[in-house]
């Protein structure tokens, strides 16, 4: 028995001189393998984020305002009779052309009782009309419209500005037509006359502009979309609005270096037109900004550049 139980004893204290070392090594920290932490470490600091860039470029900056007008007549008199009575005659209809002193219409002044010769009614100018509201037979006052006889040779813009975009209004400004009739063509304008007061109730200030060049397309009564070119900010450096981020306060950009690491840089920002800001002071023409993956951008870190075509900066 004491045989069998010092066997056990021998066998266990081998075991032991076996596996011992074995636990110790595999209780140690990681962190002492040495080489290994020191890998992993600089794997975490060569982090590469993937960004889009742009270009920063020098233009013009042209602000402009939208909104909207009709195509109307320069010259538009309204037609209206010598006499009350009634209409008996009507020689024209919209879109005749009549001359100054052409016979238009006739009106009846006659009262029961009485006879009166008929009060005739002559075009005050030359041209083409317009609106004839009235029919045969209709009672005419002596402020009566019959007719309007406008000069369609000699067409305008008719548009109102709001209130807050009077500032910018000059004669002389330049502006782009579009009508609905003749869609993808523009046709070159500039404001001829700027009202001299705001209107109360509307809060705009009328503007008429003029078509630089005649064009028998155009009519009278089209609707007219207006784009007038106010402040021309020339030679301005400028980068895409999504380039400009704002960090506390401050204003930067993430400017690309030769290395592929990027420089966030602080910078001075202008007026913003057709998604593009200008620049004032912080950047010069032709330097590669990120315009995409900036938001987990700092300074100094690397980046590889992914734009569209595989292109890189």
């Amino acid at each position: 028995m004491k045989k069998i139980i010092l066997v056990i004893i021998t066998v266990t204290a081998a075991a032991v001189l076996l596996v011992g070392p074995s636990i110790l090594a595999s209780s140690k920290p990681k962190a002492a393998a040495g080489p290994a932490g020191a890998k992993n470490a600089a794997a975490s600091a060569d982090t590469v984020f993937s960004v889009r860039t742009d270009t920063s470029v020098r233009k013009t900056l042209q602000t402009y305002i939208e909104v909207n007008g009709d195509v109307a007549a320069e010259t538009n008199v309204d037609v209206v009779p010598d006499a009350a009575g009634k209409l008996t005659t009507l020689k024209a209809e919209v879109g005749s052309q009549v001359r100054k002193g052409q016979l238009v219409a006739e009106v009846d002044p006659s009262k029961p009782g009485a006879a009166y010769s008929l009060s005739p009614i002559y075009a005050p100018i030359s041209g083409t009309v317009t609106a004839a509201p009235l029919s045969v037979g209709a009672t005419v006052s002596t402020s009566t419209t019959v007719f309007s006889v406008g000069v369609m040779d000699k067409l305008e813009i008719v548009a109102k500005i709001p209130e807050r975009d009077v500032g910018q209004l000059k004669a002389g400004l330049k502006a782009q037509i579009t009508l609905e009739a003749f869609p993808g063509e523009s046709f070159a304008a500039y404001v001829d006359q700027v009202a001299p007061v705001v209107d109360s109730t509307t809060r705009t200030k009328k503007i008429v502009l003029k078509f630089e060049k005649a064009d028998s397309r155009i009519n009278a009564g089209m609707f007219a979309g207006i784009r007038l070119d106010t402040v021309a900010y020339a030679n301005r450096v400028a980068v895409p609005d999504e380039a400009v981020t704002t960090l506390r306060g401050a204003t930067y950009v993430y400017v690309l270096k030769g290395d592929s690491t990027v420089e966030r840089r602080e910078v001075k920002t202008g007026v913003s037109v057709d998604g593009m800001t200008e620049i004032a002071s912080g950047l010069t023409e032709s330097e590669t900004v990120v315009v995409q993956g900036q938001q987990l951008l700092s300074d100094g870190v690397k980046v590889r550049v992914v734009n569209a075509g595989g292109s890189k900066a």
